[in-house]
């Protein structure tokens, strides 16, 4: 390879790698708008359960696993968008479980 040849690789490899930025920048936003409706979603979990609580005196099973999986999926999404993490969180990947 001459000189000329490895600018090319150099250039081409540097523009996947700006792409690559992009991209992730586009996960990032999409997945914080994403992360602003769990919040909300959250919001009306927490209400909701305690008008449960504050009738049955006991808590609604499926609200606890639902929202014990919602936080773990909302960790996951802040690892990513910080970029602590490289896999990217649901939907691109499994939801999490409640355990």
């Amino acid at each position: 390879m001459d000189r000329s040849d490895n600018n090319a690789v150099d250039e081409y490899a540097d523009r996947s790698a700006r792409r690559g930025v992009w991209m992730r920048g586009l996960f990032m936003l999409l997945l914080m708008l994403a992360f602003g409706i769990g919040q909300g979603i959250l919001w009306l979990l927490a209400f909701v359960q305690f008008l449960w609580l504050a009738f049955t005196d006991t808590p609604n099973a499926f609200l606890v696993r639902f929202g014990t999986s919602l936080g773990a999926w909302l960790a996951e999404t802040a690892r990513f968008v910080s970029c602590a993490s490289e896999t990217k969180p649901f939907p691109w990947s499994a939801w999490p479980s409640a355990e």
